[in-house]
């Protein structure tokens, strides 16, 4: 219980904190440039026209709505970054209360070391459900969290409020505007999740262990030393 109010508190704080960068980052990625390019240089010295960076964007948005305006939006991500703690941890526990008998039985035996591919399938699967659930259950908060953002371009007010965006919702779209681009965010997670999991083992079990296998029998011949199999067997 500690540790999940730790969580939430961490999450929340980082949360607050990254709100502007988060605001900046969505505005851009729909296409909006307020402001226009400027003469700069590129990394080889040559004269370009950039578009605005963050701090400018972020000065622009402070310019119109105040320094409040950067935190638009911040109200249903603190729901969303909350609730989706409590439920990704309460599915990771449901899984590991499941793992207990089987811990705890007589033909148990706890190895070290590298995990199989079979223990990274396993861990990886439990994973892809957690993120699953909470990404399921906290999506109608993201569509909030985006929508009062993004209506900046248009300098309406159509989603002010919590309460007042889950009712236009559902007024014009019914639940199902809830989980508007809830397939494309939950494919974007999963395929991640995999790539990078996969990807970790690949090189914990190739890379890693072969490098230092390479450099402890280079030291062991330089020095005297047993070879690394009498070391691992120590």
């Amino acid at each position: 219980m500690a540790d999940a109010a730790s969580q939430v508190l961490l999450g929340s704080g980082l949360t607050i904190l990254s709100q502007p960068l988060m605001y900046v980052k969505v505005l851009i990625q729909v296409g909006y440039e307020p402001l226009p390019p400027t003469i700069g240089r590129n990394i080889f010295g040559r004269q370009v026209c950039q578009l605005p960076g963050l701090f400018s964007y972020a000065h622009h948005i402070a310019s119109i709505d105040g320094r409040r305006g950067l935190f638009t939006g911040l109200t249903p991500r603190l729901c969303s970054g909350v609730l989706g703690t409590v439920v990704h941890g309460k599915v990771l526990q449901h899984y590991q209360d499941g793992d207990k008998p089987e811990e705890s039985g007589p033909g148990s035996v706890q190895k070290e070391g590298s995990p199989s591919f079979d223990q990274v399938i396993k861990e990886t699967t439990r994973e892809m459900v957690a993120r699953s659930a909470a990404t399921l259950i906290t999506h109608p908060f993201h569509v909030i969290t985006l929508r009062s953002m993004v209506q900046f371009i248009g300098r309406e007010s159509k989603y002010c409020g919590l309460c007042d965006s889950i009712v236009t919702i559902y007024r014009e779209e019914g639940i199902l505007g809830f989980f508007a681009g809830l397939i494309p965010r939950l494919l974007g997670d999963i395929i991640s999740l995999w790539l990078c999991n996969s990807l970790a083992y690949l090189v914990n079990t190739y890379a890693l262990d072969s490098g230092v296998g390479m450099a402890h029998d280079g030291l062991a011949w330089a020095v005297g030393l047993p070879c690394w199999a009498e070391w691992e067997g120590a």
